[in-house]
């Protein structure tokens, strides 16, 4: 495909790459100090029928757990070693939560891969833009934008182990002032027996998944320099479960159902644009254990039923004030509101617990500006953020991010950043909630170096970082008054760095290294003493990856990559005990040969290969060797 292909399919951002998520315009990553990677469409349609997760799990600083196991096993997102709930989730700029759970993460497992442009994964504290959770960083889902023709459109269809059937279509095009884009898909497989079975039952069962996704959008130039684009998406997921670890349950069942719709307007000004943002997010949750074949838990039945709204709007405007200075400065406002019943019969007779959205509820408001200077080989970007929210009131964070570049071939940068995680409706207002807590709040300091050969060949680039996080919210437990009840207590030190390095062997065919390293400490009261220990869990401290790809010709293109990952660690039962699960590699193979000009390609998706046995979670399996064959054809 020639020598832009062996440069858009790098995993992270080439010295001249344009991205949007470092400062909410298009801006070279020359001009920034901030560390983003890009997973580009190029990439995307060369990844088979994997996941996002999947796909997300290969990038450098990224481990998601269970990104390998049964696809309806929960997906947590761990972007340089921090929490799950660390992380923020947005799509086309726009922050995703769910208010559901105990923490507000979104379910990425929600999201498809087809209707998607591009990824943008900015590392480092990110809540002076984008508010919330950005502690570790943001992952940016940037949706499919539709081709300069009438009608286009595109699909995938295939088929592979544990009866896994997979498919999708996208139609998308443009005439005058109106474009449009719809696309859907399915997935359903059989899946495997999620946990280990050490009791060889012959009552055990594949725990099968099946999720459906449509998503639809309109986009109208109403007026010259004015562009208006209503939304729609629809995520329906149902999930066999099983009890726990070492524990399987025949009859435990998982529905999970969000819709988004939203409104988004750009309006070109002489010197700059101004973005307005709307954006409605529901999320149901319901879980059934109805425990006729097997009864493995406490309750011979049981049903939780959870609901979450939340409205989100922003409006923010980046113009430039002069030549050398490039100013972004914007509001936002977020609603959230949640209802949860749960219902359970068993052993010690039956437990109810209803909690109403009226009194689990926020509100929150933010008002950020951001100057990004130039002078000659100089950047630097300064900004600060204040945030409202209903419950603790306010709180300020900044970030300031310098870079140098030399002989536009040699980047040097540092950032220093702040950040904050705003409790959950559930740790605020539950049973156990408490309404004094204070928000997380994380300092990060990150700082390296970017290569980029003059010849296009060669590029390289080392992070190191170090995050601190205070008034960590710990779930704590009274024995002497036998009560439970959130609390600002830990204080949380990670550190690592990451190298990734991209060789252009040819224009037609690239080598990738990568290499993660985390490490991290929490520090916790214990009887009045502080105890510092390593927390660290069910992420590995190290990951070793190394890619292969190549068009071999206009119509073969074929891909290899392995990972290495090291050891991780688990606490388990009561009282606790340490749990080490060993490293682990897997290989995979893809490749595709394409006919009629390329417009429909045959491709086989080779998994694990040397079939590797490995758990992501104690007392859960992982599949096989496992392949998959389909076809991939556009218009």
């Amino acid at each position: 495909m020639g020598a832009s292909y062996a440069q858009d399919t790098t995993t992270f951002s080439s010295l001249d790459e344009v991205v949007f998520s470092a400062n909410k315009y298009p801006n070279k990553t020359t001009l920034t100090g901030k560390v983003l990677s890009v997973v580009t469409r190029e990439q995307l349609e060369h990844s088979g029928g994997k996941s996002l997760s999947q796909i997300l799990n290969e990038q450098v600083g990224l481990y998601l757990n269970g990104a390998n196991s049964n696809p309806g096993k929960d997906k947590t997102v761990f972007l340089r070693g921090a929490k799950g709930d660390h992380t923020l989730i947005t799509i086309d700029g726009v922050p995703l939560y769910d208010a559901t759970g105990i923490g507000s993460n979104f379910d990425i497992r929600l999201i498809p891969v087809d209707n998607i442009e591009r990824i943008e994964i900015l590392k480092g504290s990110q809540s002076t833009l984008y508010g919330s959770d950005a502690i570790a960083g943001v992952i940016n889902i940037i949706t499919r934008k539709p081709l300069n023709k009438t009608l286009s459109g595109s699909g995938t269809l295939s088929y592979g182990s544990y009866k896994t059937l997979q498919g999708n279509t996208t139609l998308t095009g443009k005439k005058g002032m109106i474009d449009y884009n719809i696309a859907y898909s399915y997935f359903n497989t059989n899946g495997i027996d999620e946990t280990i079975d050490t009791i060889q039952s012959v009552r055990r069962d594949h725990d099968g998944y099946k999720q459906q996704n449509l998503q639809a959008g309109l986009g109208i130039q109403a007026l010259k320099g004015w562009y208006i684009k209503p939304y729609l998406r629809l995520s329906h997921l149902d999930a066999d479960l099983d009890q726990g670890a070492f524990t399987d349950e025949l009859d435990y069942t998982s529905t999970i159902k969000n819709w988004q719709a939203g409104l988004r307007q750009e309006i070109n000004l002489n010197t700059g644009k101004l973005t307005l943002l709307y954006n409605y997010n529901t999320n149901k949750r319901i879980y059934i254990d109805d425990s006729i074949q097997s009864q493995s838990g406490f309750s011979k039945f049981s049903r939780g039923e959870y609901r979450s709204k939340e409205h989100f709007a922003e409006a923010y405007i980046s113009t430039t004030l002069i030549p050398a200075i490039q100013f972004t400065a914007g509001v936002d406002f977020r609603q959230s509101s949640t209802d949860q019943n749960y219902f359970s019969d068993g052993f010690f007779g039956p437990f109810e617990s209803k909690l109403g959205k009226d009194s689990l509820n926020h509100k929150q408001a933010g008002i950020y500006a951001a100057g990004h200077f130039k002078m000659n080989q100089f950047n630097a970007e300064v900004g600060g953020r204040l945030n409202n929210h209903s419950e603790y009131v306010n709180k300020f964070v900044y970030n300031i991010n310098p870079s140098y570049l030399f002989n536009q071939q040699l980047k040097l940068f540092a950032n220093l950043s702040s950040a904050f995680r705003t409790p959950s409706l559930y740790q605020l207002y539950s049973e156990y909630g408490n309404r004094s807590l204070k928000p997380e709040s994380a300092l990060t300091f990150e700082a390296g170096t970017q290569y980029f050969a003059a010849s296009n060949k060669f590029t390289s680039r080392f992070t190191f970082f170090k995050r601190q996080i205070r008034d960590v919210i710990f779930f704590y437990y009274d024995p002497v008054s036998f009560t439970s009840i959130y609390i600002n207590q830990d204080k949380q030190k990670d550190n690592g760095f990451e190298i990734e390095t991209s060789i252009n062997i040819n224009k037609k065919t690239i080598l990738k290294f990568m290499y993660t390293y985390v490490d991290g400490k929490v520090t916790t009261q214990s009887n009045g003493k502080d105890s510092i220990y390593f927390n660290l869990l069910r992420r590995p401290q190290s990951i070793l990856g190394a890619y292969f790809q190549s068009q071999v010709t206009k119509s073969f293109y074929i891909s290899t990559n392995i990972q290495s990952i090291g050891k991780t660690f688990d606490v388990v039962g009561y009282p606790s005990k340490n749990i080490t699960l060993d490293n682990y590699i897997i290989w995979s193979i893809y490749a595709e040969y394409g006919f009629i000009k390329n417009r429909l390609k045959v491709f086989a998706d080779l998994r694990n290969i040397s079939n590797s046995k490995y758990s992501e979670v104690y007392g859960y399996s992982s599949p096989g060797f496992n392949a998959y064959g389909g076809i991939r054809f556009n218009f």
